[in-house]
């Protein structure tokens, strides 16, 4: 019977950076990006994929990266918050939040930053209720959702006057 090989060479793109590793085998793609690159925004919090706090983009889809491999990531395009942060895509979403106080401790922000982005990505006149059910994969507990719901929508209403 042949050994199991423990670790892997990857070649993924980050934030629009080529990248190319060798990962364990079992290593989760947020370790990945906060040990190996440096990226520490993508928080762990369950580690079972339901509080939404290591959000990612991968390949445009947002993925809980708690539940996918760095190995899985080879050949993917990986989008942080840090690099939806730099390159101003989510500027509008950060000033609603803040200025909603959508924000407390900080730590789901990250992923309920990139799980906005993909929601007024996808249905940019989006409802409030379709806010709360996009947003529900995220959790959050010191705000009550009330200013997160808040800031969203905001967000969605300035990229609406901004298109007309």
């Amino acid at each position: 019977m042949a050994a199991a090989q423990d670790s892997f060479d990857i070649i993924l793109t980050v934030n629009g950076v080529p990248v190319s590793r060798r990962v364990e085998a079992r290593q989760h793609l947020t370790d990945f990006l906060r040990e190996e690159l440096g990226l520490t925004g993508s928080h762990l919090g369950c580690e079972h994929g339901a509080c939404g706090a290591c959000t990612v983009r991968v390949n445009g889809e947002i993925v809980r990266g708690c539940l996918m491999l760095a190995l899985q990531a080879d050949g993917a395009c990986v989008e942080t918050i840090e690099g939806l942060s730099e390159s101003g895509a989510i500027a509008d979403l950060q000033r609603a939040f803040h200025e909603r106080n959508a924000l407390q401790c900080g730590f789901c922000t990250p992923g309920m930053l990139v799980a906005a982005a993909e929601l007024l990505e996808r249905r940019p006149g989006a409802t409030r209720e379709e806010i709360r059910t996009h947003m529900a994969g995220n959790y959050c507990r010191c705000t009550g959702y009330q200013s997160i719901v808040d800031a969203v929508e905001a967000a969605c209403r300035e990229r609406a006057r901004q298109r007309a």
